[in-house]
């Protein structure tokens, strides 16, 4: 079975409005009463999968649960237990899921290793059904806890849980979006990929953890597109699937750290992978268009993006300065100046404001749509289909590639405009590297972004400093201390400039793997 939902965060003073618009049809109220198990370490977790025993009114039902294709897709299979006899346990076995796909995932990943209990949850479930067209979706409301019992010294530990589901039932992905569209707007709502299994296990660490920095939401990374029946060749697909698989490997980057962003961490790392997660999309948006002509809503898509990502980018700016620059300037004899906040920083949103915002999470809902695997498997791309695909990405390569090396040649007589649209270029070129690698030859592929690295290195070291020259000369007009670091950074320029310049043309000389 593969379940098709969204979830979404209730915040505390929508909750009544929202349990009013739900009472309008006929809701089912049901007492969800669940034992989470695992092995003592976390292999589950760790394998984004989850094994529960749920008792939902009389009945136990086991539910397996793992990652599936995309942010909307989730591996699931119940085994109903039927009502238990009084004071007889019921026992929690791997074994009723084999045969099913979510029940290899277990067995891949337990290896046989023994169960323990690690966590409950307590959770009252209203629910009821929503029609669009000939669709139906289930709309589930949970209120509750995750408790991570006491154990030994430990002492309990609880989490409020306040959700939206909208699952598909029947009918079409679009016009389940529309649906989760629809109620996310009307109440503030914001889409999150943290499970009830994933606070369980974050109340369990923090259990067995003292440094509290070492728990709990963890920054995350880019990582490369999924294919289907991706081998040790080059993949075979088309223009469309290579867009949805790649949009759906930026939203594996964007969605946990906005989900994290929005519920309230500003941690700099959080909000920089965010960025670099809308950073990475953009390229996709720009540079893979030309692969299926007319499918991305670029026109409703990128103002949004573009907006956030200013918005975000100065909090980091700032830690850029306190966190690499202020040290090297202190190292240097600098005396201390402290930066003043912006003019407008007073009502300058915050990262958690940008990301609850209903334009941003009107765009995440459109992108997950957008990102969803058709419920109809399409035919494999034809050999010629697939060849066509990649000549037109080979010129899209290329094209970046000559640009850089010319921009390369004279680096250190462009206007700094030229030179930061170099550094956004190479950035690009590095995306569309990664996103499209499986199509050629990965190892060849590869070793070319490692060449890159050097180069966007330097480009974003220059982009820093000029960055930090134009935020102390703007200080100096309120302490003129802050003179001493623009002449000290302004005398480091020419020789970062001939550093990029050269790393610039060394890429030139890169070995293509589009070739």
């Amino acid at each position: 079975m593969t379940e098709i939902e969204f979830k979404f965060e209730i915040p505390e003073h929508r909750l009544a409005a929202l349990q009013k618009d739900l009472a309008r049809a006929n809701t089912t109220r049901t007492h969800l009463q669940a034992r989470y198990f695992d092995t003592a370490d976390s292999r589950l977790a760790n394998g984004n999968a989850a094994l529960r025993l749920r008792k939902e009114g009389r009945r136990w039902v086991q539910t397996a649960k793992a990652l599936g294709d995309g942010p909307l897709h989730r591996l699931e299979h119940n085994a109903d237990l039927g009502v238990s006899r009084a004071g007889v346990p019921v026992e929690v076995d791997v074994q009723r899921h084999a045969g099913t796909p979510v029940g290899e995932v277990l067995q891949r990943v337990l290896e046989d290793a023994p169960l323990v209990e690690t966590f409950a949850t307590d959770i009252w479930r209203t629910t009821r059904q929503a029609r669009l067209g000939r669709t139906t979706v289930e709309l589930a409301l949970d209120l509750g806890r995750v408790v991570a019992p006491a154990s030994g010294d430990k002492p309990e530990r609880a989490a409020v849980v306040r959700e939206l589901e909208l699952e598909l039932v029947s009918g079409s992905v679009a016009d389940l979006v529309e649906l989760a569209r629809r109620w996310s707007q009307r109440h503030g709502l914001w889409f999150s990929t943290v499970s009830k299994a994933e606070r369980g296990e974050r109340l369990r660490e923090a259990q067995h953890n003292a440094d509290p920095a070492q728990t709990g939401a963890r920054a995350v990374k880019a990582a490369p597109p999924r294919f289907r029946d991706a081998g040790e060749g080059k993949v075979e697909v088309g223009g469309a699937e290579l867009q949805r698989a790649v949009v759906a490997a930026c939203l594996a980057q964007i969605l946990p750290n906005a989900t994290e962003i929005a519920g309230g961490s500003d941690a700099p790392e959080l909000v920089h992978q965010l960025r670099v997660g809308i950073r990475r999309l953009r390229s996709a948006l720009r540079e893979l268009d030309a692969a299926a002509p007319g499918r991305f809503d670029t026109a409703a898509w990128e103002p949004v993006l573009v907006e956030s990502f200013r918005a975000l980018g100065a909090q980091r700016d700032r830690d850029v300065l306190a966190d690499r620059l202020q040290p090297s300037l202190q190292a240097a004899g600098a005396p201390l100046t402290e930066l003043p906040q912006a003019s407008d920083a007073q009502q300058a949103p915050g990262p958690g404001d940008v990301v609850r915002s209903a334009a941003f999470q009107n765009l995440l809902v459109a992108l997950i749509g957008f990102a969803a695997p058709p419920q109809v498997e399409p035919a494999p791309a034809g050999k010629d289909e697939a060849a066509a695909l990649r000549k037109v990405l080979a010129e899209h390569l290329d094209k970046l590639h000559r640009q850089l090396r010319k921009a390369g040649k004279r680096f250190e007589r462009l206007p700094t405009e030229q030179q930061h649209r170099a550094r956004k270029r190479l950035k690009r070129l590095r995306y569309l590297a990664e996103f499209v690698a499986p199509l050629f030859d990965k190892g060849k592929a590869r070793r070319y972004v490692e060449q890159l690295l050097p180069a966007q290195d330097a480009l974003g070291d220059y982009n820093d400093d000029v960055v930090a020259i134009d935020a102390y000369r703007d200080a100096a007009g309120q302490d003129p201390r802050a003179w001493f670091a623009v002449g000290w950074l302004a005398a480091r320029q020419p020789a970062e400039a001939s550093a990029c310049a050269k790393a610039l043309c060394a890429l030139g000389k890169a070995r293509k793997f589009w070739k």
